[in-house]
């Protein structure tokens, strides 16, 4: 068996050496240039390792293993795999011939033009991106770009947290044309327009180190969770948010929830639309799913 290796930030050759005791496989390091390169590709880092990466593995069509080892390990802990050990466990198995993968959706985001339609283009298109975890606008957006400023170790120890504060005391809620598909020709209808403080359209659950924007997503249904919460008055929305840890925050009036196969998020200024942690574009935007366009390796 040949294994390809992807280091991310912080982490090197030794945290690969628990995976290489009492195996036979040979080691790559790097994404191989083709399938028949390799078996298997394990990624040492977090969501934003795997977020730069999800086009070319998404080609490969290899299975992969996720370490978690980065700020973010949302996508991991969706996976089960909440510990290095976890992710070592699985893939003693895996290299032993067990059957332990499976097939997620992964999201996709196409920045468009004002009245074309392009989630139907495919990952193809230069102009689209994979996620894996969650995409969306709005304040979380903010809270994302500063926490990104933070060192490493803080973030991974609430950053997103303690960036919240500063960010919610600059925030202004902004207008959105959110649309949903009209019918079989890709063309939207207009849901609402209105004032909104964050729109989350979700793969899995949890993201910004385990909150629980989406506590009802899956991550192979084939459709987005969207949680979308309109204008709200900044203490009571200070107020809200510890309880998004917990996934209470979908019994506020002010918080609308909902599936989604695609949708298409419209601005009057271009708003900053970030996923898995990383900023990616600018309203306008469709946002779809692409259903079982990943293989991973599970406990």
């Amino acid at each position: 068996m040949r294994a390809a290796v992807i280091f991310g930030l912080g982490t090197s050759h030794k945290d690969l050496k628990p995976f290489q005791r009492d195996s036979d496989v040979q080691w790559i390091v790097g994404l191989p240039a083709s399938a028949i390169e390799a078996n298997a590709v394990i990624i040492f880092g977090g969501d934003g390792t795997l977020h730069r990466h999800l086009a070319s593995l998404v080609k490969l069509r290899l299975p992969v293993l996720i370490v978690p080892a980065g700020s973010g390990n949302d996508f991991a802990r969706a996976l089960g795999l909440r510990t290095r050990s976890d992710s070592r466990t699985a893939w003693q198995k895996f290299a032993k011939g067990g059957e332990n993968t499976r097939k997620i959706d992964l999201g996709v985001i196409a920045q468009v033009g004002s009245s074309s339609s392009a989630v139907s283009r495919a990952a193809s298109d230069p102009l689209t991106k994979y996620f894996c975890c969650v995409a969306g606008c709005g304040l979380d957006a903010e809270v994302t770009r500063r926490a990104n400023q933070l060192p490493r170790w803080m973030r991974a120890h609430g950053g997103y947290a303690m960036s919240l504060p500063a960010a919610l005391a600059k925030f202004r809620a902004f207008p959105l044309k959110l649309g949903l598909p009209a019918g079989p020709d890709d063309t939207f209808a207009v849901e609402r327009d209105e004032p909104t403080v964050l729109l989350a359209c979700a793969n899995t659950p949890v993201y910004g180190g385990g909150m629980k924007i989406a506590p009802q997503a899956r991550l192979d249904d084939g459709q987005l969770d969207v949680c979308h919460i309109s204008d709200v008055d900044k203490f009571k929305l200070f107020c809200l948010f510890p309880t998004v840890y917990f996934g209470r925050h979908l019994s506020l009036k002010e918080v609308d929830y909902f599936h989604a196969v695609k949708l298409r998020l419209e601005t009057h200024e271009p708003v900053d639309v970030y996923a898995d942690g990383e900023y990616v574009c600018q309203t306008p935007v469709e946002i779809g799913v692409e259903p079982a366009a990943l293989t991973v390796i599970v406990p």
